[in-house]
């Protein structure tokens, strides 16, 4: 990082960035600080010695890898991931590390990662797993062995993984439809396909088995995964419905946030016709009306077993074991959800 780069990130001028870092006068108090807390949050090292001397920390690349529809390079203002991010970056303030956030696009990783540790050596990687694959990965963690893949999880893949237990999940999701006395359940899924909504299907069915209940080809609905619209051909499906399914279980919030709005403007109340019940538990699901009822997803966790994970193994020497880690999830009772009257 350059000096220009740091008058950027302040919104001021190389000059007053220099004269903060040399202690002289010529900038007010209030935007000194302001610059040494960017040069303090960015690990800037001027080239040359100046009058205050900074201790270098190690550094921690999270890693996100660009796809058409699930990551892009907005990703980070989706809740889920917003979430995630601000999890990790408050919970390092406990390590002797600064957090680096890099995008790459998933085809080309290995030669831009290459790059950037050129430019950045880190003392080790987070690795956003959601919408990569076992060879993917596992191409990766062979090159930069200091790893912890978040988000995703491959049992034959010796590497350390934090991801969520979506079985557990979707099983506890369809327990509660039915201990609420749906038996008529639909249910949305996402596109495109991840093998977090997978797991959560295989989770949800399997409950569903046990209880000998089957969900009908015309109650199946799919959404886009990663954005709140409502989807024409859905809606038209809906409404050319003679039976309504009581209950939905959505993939994500996303989904239920969008059935809910397609539901409503259709004229179909909720809950009190068809109950809707999201996954992941964004803050969104708090403002949508009726606040969403929705399956816990533990970021604070997550990032708190990333971290520790990634530091142990930073500090080991090269026989560290590696361990696969899934954070239980959780049910979150709202309005969305009523028990089934006829």
């Amino acid at each position: 990082m350059k000096l220009e780069d740091i008058a950027r990130l302040a919104n001021v001028s190389k000059s007053a960035v220099s004269l903060a870092l040399n202690g002289k006068a010529g900038v007010s108090e209030e935007t000194r600080l302001h610059i040494l807390q960017i040069v303090e949050e960015n690990n800037y090292v001027p080239l040359r010695n100046t009058n205050k001397k900074m201790k270098k920390k190690s550094t921690i690349r999270f890693i996100a890898c660009k796809s058409p529809n699930l990551i892009t390079e907005q990703y980070q203002n989706l809740p889920f991931f917003s979430e995630l991010l601000s999890y990790l970056s408050a919970e390092i303030a406990s390590y002797p590390y600064d957090l680096v956030i890099s995008t790459f696009d998933a085809t080309t990783i290995l030669e831009e990662l290459a790059e950037a540790e050129k430019e950045q050596p880190t003392a080790g990687l987070i690795l956003l797993g959601t919408n990569l694959n076992a060879e993917e990965i596992n191409r990766i963690q062979q090159e930069y062995p200091k790893i912890v893949v978040l988000d995703t999880h491959h049992p034959h893949i010796s590497a350390n993984f934090v991801s969520i237990n979506n079985f557990l999940g979707g099983y506890k999701a369809a327990d509660y439809l039915l201990q609420l006395a749906h038996t008529k359940i639909g249910y949305v899924m996402g596109v495109p396909r991840i093998k977090n909504f997978d797991e959560r299907k295989s989770g949800f069915f399997a409950r569903l088995e046990e209880a000998d209940i089957s969900v009908p080809e015309q109650h199946v609905f799919h959404l886009p995964a990663m954005q709140i619209q409502e989807e024409v051909s859905v809606k038209e499906a809906i409404a050319e419905l003679q039976d309504l399914p009581s209950a939905l279980f959505c993939e994500n919030d996303y989904m239920a946030i969008s059935m809910i709005k397609m539901l409503q403007s259709l004229s179909i109340k909720v809950p009190e016709q068809v109950s809707v019940l999201g996954f992941d538990n964004i803050n969104e699901s708090k403002v949508i009306t009726p606040e969403l009822t929705t399956v816990h997803v533990k970021k604070r966790d997550i990032a708190e077993q990333t971290l520790a994970l990634l530091s142990k193994q930073i500090k080991a020497d090269t026989n560290f074991e590696t361990r696969q880690i899934q954070v239980n999830t959780s049910l979150i009772e709202r309005t969305s959800c009523v028990p089934f009257k006829k």
